[in-house]
This record gives C-alpha cells, sequence and structure tokens, in this order.
C-alpha cells in the first residue's frame, strides 16, 4: 500500500470527553490529523472507565487508548482566567475543533461558535449534544445508554417479548456516533475546499440512535402495522430467527423465500415444503411455533460446525453468535486489518480495533498509545508560539499544571 496520509496537516483540537467526540478525532487521526486532545488537569473521566463495573475490569486502561490513540496531550484548566490566551491559539491553529461541552457551561466558558470562530473563520467547529440543539431536553446531559439507546426507541425493541429491557453493550451507540460526526467533519472540509468557508457541524447522540432505528422509525411515521416483540419459540418468521446447534452454538439464521426449498433439502427437511401446515401461507402464519419447534429439533441434531458447512454450501446468510473473547481469535479480525498492533501501551494490551473505513491504496497511521494526562503540554505550548516565560506564567495562573512527566 502507498504511503500516503489523506488527512496530513490537517490539525484537530479534540476538546470531547468520553467517546463519540474523541473517536471521530481518532478516525482522523488514523489517515495522518495531527490530533491534540485537551483535557483538564484531573483528566478526561474516561481515563478510569475499565475500572468501572459493568465494563470489563483491567489495570490498563484499554477503552482509553482506544478512544484517544495517535494523540498529543495537553492539560489545560478552561476555568482559569488565563487559559482563554491558550484556547486563541489553538483555535487560530486548528482546522478542526471537536467538543460537547453541555451548552451553558460552554457559554460560560466561551466555547460557543461564535466566540471561537471570531479568531479562524476557516474552522470547522464539530458539536456533539445528547439530544440535539433544540427543544425543551437540548440541555440535558447524555450517555449512548439514554439518549442514544433509550430515547431513540432502540432499547424497547432489542429483547425478547416478555423481557424487561436489557442493559445495552457500553460505548455501542457512542462508537456509531463517532462515525456521524466523522462524516459531519469531512463533509464540512470538502465544503471548506470548494468555498473556502468554515463550518458548524453537529449531530446527536439522539438523532444517531433513531438513524440506527430508522427502519421502524419509519414505519410508525406511516403507522405501520407492528409485529410484538420477538418470541423466540413463536416469531413472526421462523426463517428469521435464533437457533442452537448441539455444540450449545446458538446462530441467527436468515432463509429468504428463494432460498426456502434448497435449505429445507440442505437440512434433510424437504418435507416441510409439503407439508400443509406451511405450504399454505395463511396456515403458515398461524403455524410459525410448530416449525420452530421442528427447526429446533433438526438444528440441535448437529454441531456449529457442521451447520457451518452445510449453511455455506447454499449459500444462505447465518451468524454464529460469539462473545467478545471468540471475536478476538476470528481470522477475519487480523486479515482485514479490524484488529491491528498498539504501540506503546503497555502490560498485555498490544492491539487495538481500528476504525471501520478502509481505502484502498492509503496505509493507516500505524497505532500509537494514548497520551498521559498533559504528556505533551509543553511541546504544544511553543508550537502555539508561547515563550518560555509564557509558559511558566501559563503554570503559575493554574491555567496549565505543571506536571513531572506525564500521568496516565
Amino acid at each position: 500500500m502507498a504511503n500516503e496520509n489523506i488527512f496530513s496537516g490537517l490539525k484537530v483540537v479534540d476538546l470531547a470527553s468520553f467517546i463519540a467526540g474523541p473517536g471521530a478525532a481518532v478516525i482522523l487521526s488514523d489517515y495522518g490529523a495531527d490530533v491534540v486532545k485537551v483535557e483538564p488537569p484531573s483528566g478526561d473521566f474516561w481515563r478510569h472507565g475499565n475500572k468501572i463495573p459493568p465494563q470489563p475490569q483491567s489495570d490498563v486502561p484499554y477503552q482509553w487508548h482506544l478512544a484517544n490513540r495517535n494523540k498529543r496531550g495537553l492539560a489545560l484548566d478552561l476555568k482559569s482566567p488565563s487559559a482563554a490566551q491558550v484556547l486563541e491559539r489553538l483555535v487560530k491553529w486548528a482546522d478542526v475543533l471537536i467538543v460537547n461541552t453541555l451548552h451553558p457551561a460552554r457559554k460560560r466558558l466561551k466555547l460557543e461558535y461564535e466566540d471561537v470562530t471570531q479568531w479562524n473563520p476557516r474552522l470547522i467547529y464539530a458539536d456533539l449534544t445528547g439530544f440535539g440543539e433544540q427543544g425543551p431536553d437540548a440541555g440535558l446531559p447524555g450517555f449512548d445508554i439514554t439518549a442514544y439507546w433509550a430515547r431513540s426507541g432502540l432499547l424497547s425493541m432489542t429483547r425478547d417479548a416478555g423481557a424487561p429491557p436489557t442493559w445495552p453493550v457500553a460505548g455501542s451507540g457512542d462508537i456509531a456516533t463517532a462515525v456521524g460526526i466523522y462524516s459531519a467533519i469531512v463533509t464540512a472540509l470538502y465544503r471548506r475546499e470548494r468555498t473556502g468557508r468554515g463550518s458548524y457541524v453537529t449531530t446527536s447522540l439522539l438523532a444517531e440512535g433513531v438513524w440506527s432505528a430508522s427502519v421502524s422509525i419509519q414505519a410508525a411515521l406511516c403507522e405501520a402495522k407492528f409485529f410484538g416483540l420477538h418470541d423466540r419459540m413463536h416469531p413472526a418468521n421462523a426463517a428469521l430467527n435464533v437457533y442452537r446447534s448441539s455444540d450449545g452454538t446458538w446462530f441467527v439464521l436468515i432463509v429468504t423465500p428463494d432460498k426456502a426449498a434448497v435449505v429445507a433439502d440442505a437440512i434433510g427437511r424437504a418435507d416441510l415444503l409439503k407439508d400443509p401446515r406451511f405450504s399454505d401461507p395463511a396456515k403458515l402464519t398461524q403455524n410459525m411455533g410448530q416449525l420452530t419447534a421442528i427447526l429446533d429439533e433438526v438444528f440441535s441434531s448437529q454441531p456449529m460446525a457442521h451447520w457451518y458447512e452445510v449453511f455455506n454450501g447454499v449459500h444462505v446468510t447465518f451468524g454464529a453468535v460469539r462473545g467478545p473473547q471468540e471475536v478476538i481469535k476470528d481470522p477475519q479480525l487480523q486479515l482485514n486489518e479490524i484488529v491491528v498492533p498498539l504501540e506503546g501501551a503497555g502490560g498485555k494490551l498490544t492491539s487495538t480495533i481500528s476504525s471501520p473505513i478502509q481505502v484502498h491504496g492509503v496505509s493507516k497511521t500505524p497505532a500509537k498509545r494514548a497520551p498521559g494526562i498533559g504528556e505533551h503540554n509543553q511541546q504544544v505550548l511553543e508550537q502555539l508560539g508561547f515563550s518560555a516565560a509564557e509558559v511558566d506564567a501559563l503554570r503559575a495562573s493554574g491555567a496549565v499544571p505543571d506536571l513531572k512527566g506525564h500521568q496516565n
């Protein structure tokens, strides 16, 4: 692959916390952008996510490296009056500013779009909120579990009939939203190439959640008739269901009508196509539970390896349900550069998840560990043009902490 970095020379200031905003900056960094991660002297709270149940426990802040690899770290107390001069120079330096501070606090810190673009009209200002910029809940804090999952309707639908809402996979909505805000930034950069003008771009966890649930939300908009929550034993469609093999592996099976005959033959039950309970569409709808019971018996008779060969042989869509410890052993991950080496994180963390976008002919920046708190203070401040005396004054004022080395 050619050694080309698409965003080489692009300067990004990441003022966002937790996952979604920083995740967008990671994608930019994967393609060569120079990203400065700005956090308070105490550090971003997400540095400690590896210690908060129910997150998997580890002495290595694995989730911090995932959301902040390849960045330089600057610790800055935005509440200090002296921090304003650092913020101004950062904005003048930057092409992209990513922020997710709640708007009331943003106003107090003079971080709103109108505040910062007076310094840099070409700036791409990327704003991430929980519930959008308008409406009665615009000022509410939101995590992906509340805004992306619960408020969007996703959480109500990702459960079986009779079961209460469950706890979704941590960060999953944030990571999806990271791709959304990245897309908004890239769209604005393209606009700037054409017009020379900066942009204010935004998305919200709610908007991204509704977009993810949009097939069902669109159905609600036209008052479509909904089936009830999925009931595996009495599904709306036995051909789109979850089954278990003899070795205990659950798998998702999707048999489209054009594949019904060949699948029935492949599993040794061609007789089902002529069974009066299932051959008539009206009766089939009434007897989905009976068909599911038959298929349960068939699929529980052989291990997953057998069904893998059977389904592949007839090119039917299926997917074995894997846990995280199994997923990392999947050869598809390394062969497709989904998992890549990570340099310098320490401990057993030697690999990381690459961003999901690949551009053929372009190699991504090799993944390096996330910065410690304020690790690059001196370097970044000097790059912004602060003299040694000015840096000392910033430290004395408390705007920039006086750190000995870097802190993880």
